[in-house]
């Protein structure tokens, strides 16, 4: 298997402020010098505002109802569709978080299939269309935290997994969900770099698959997915850190024994682990997850448990040793 090089560097890449960010706060700091803080405070959180609060207008409208499932609304302001979209993890397109920005447009959508099998009665190819059409779009504003320290707020749209999972039945030997996304040299530039082995894999239990903040989503802002973040369906799992979030799936697994994944065999499973759950208490070998850096945000702040969805996902995982099954 082949491997990202440590060269020796400590920093994680969260610690890298994005250009918007510290262009905007090197302004207002300038406004504040001159004698006018609360003008220029107020000014950039007045134009903060309007524009995550407007559908950037810039892909398809993807209409969508509030969501009703407990947890699904988070009351923070969601993070700059602008960062959302240009600072993003899509190694498939580059490893640098402005690379899936440049070269996630060659990525073509259409015609897309999804194929759900293995421990199922009723196993089923799904055109994107169709999978779109399966249940209500719903609207839900998640917290997504990164496993190198820094976060974002994101308004998704989608359904609930499980929506999905039920209709293909599941057997009784069925006790993990494996989602392998799209692996595609034509439209990806980065996999011939051979940093990771490719299709990227992911995977849940079925019954975290089953939990109703499990969102498969096909959009973000009231628009379909950009290709920048994981069109044209791709998977949202709010306690646990982003990597688990599978982008541009193809397939869906049900099967009795835990997949492989992918950043669960790097370095040997020692760096991340199968459950990914957000967990401050639990460090990276390489820096602390005690604090989190918010996109958009002056400040860190400190990190919680399952990412602030402990109350709804917390009894998933009675009983069990958080710092070995990590």
């Amino acid at each position: 298997m082949h491997f990202l090089q440590d060269r020796g560097f400590t920093l994680p890449s969260s610690e890298i402020t994005p250009r918007a960010v510290y262009e905007d706060r090197r302004r207002c700091l300038r406004l504040m010098a001159g004698g006018v803080a609360g003008a220029a405070l107020a000014a950039w959180a007045g134009r903060e505002a309007m524009a995550q609060m407007q559908r950037p207008g810039k892909l398809a409208p993807l209409p969508a109802q509030r969501s009703a499932v407990p947890g699904a609304m988070t009351m923070e302001k969601p993070t700059a569709y602008a960062d959302v979209t240009s600072y993003n993890n899509f190694y498939e397109f580059g490893t640098d978080k402005s690379d899936p920005g440049a070269n996630a447009h060659r990525l073509k959508t259409r015609p897309w299939t999804v194929a759900v099998e293995g421990e199922v009665s009723k196993p089923k190819v799904y055109d994107i269309d169709e999978l779109l059409k399966l249940a209500p779009q719903e609207e839900r504003i998640y917290r997504l935290r990164c496993v190198e320290g820094w976060s974002m707020v994101i308004p998704w749209v989608g359904y609930s997994l499980a929506e999905l999972v039920r209709r293909v039945e599941p057997t009784g030997n069925a006790k993990y969900v494996e989602f392998v996304t799209q692996a595609d040299p034509k439209s990806m530039s980065h996999l011939d770099s051979r940093v990771l082995e490719w299709p990227y894999v992911e995977g849940l239990r079925l019954d975290e698959a089953m939990h109703p903040l499990a969102l498969l989503a096909f959009g973000l802002y009231g628009e379909v997915l950009p290709n920048v973040n994981g069109a044209p369906v791709r998977l949202v799992v709010p306690w646990k850190y982003g990597f688990k979030s599978a982008k541009s799936i193809v397939k869906i697994r049900l099967q009795e024994t835990q997949p492989a994944t992918t950043w669960a065999q790097y370095a040997g499973g020692t760096e991340y682990g199968f459950y990914a759950n957000v967990n401050p208490e639990v460090d990276h070998p390489r820096w602390s997850q005690a604090k989190e850096r918010r996109i958009g945000e002056v400040f860190r702040k400190p990190t919680l448990k399952f990412n602030g969805y402990g109350d709804q996902v917390a009894k998933l995982y009675e009983g069990m040793d958080l710092r070995k099954f990590f």
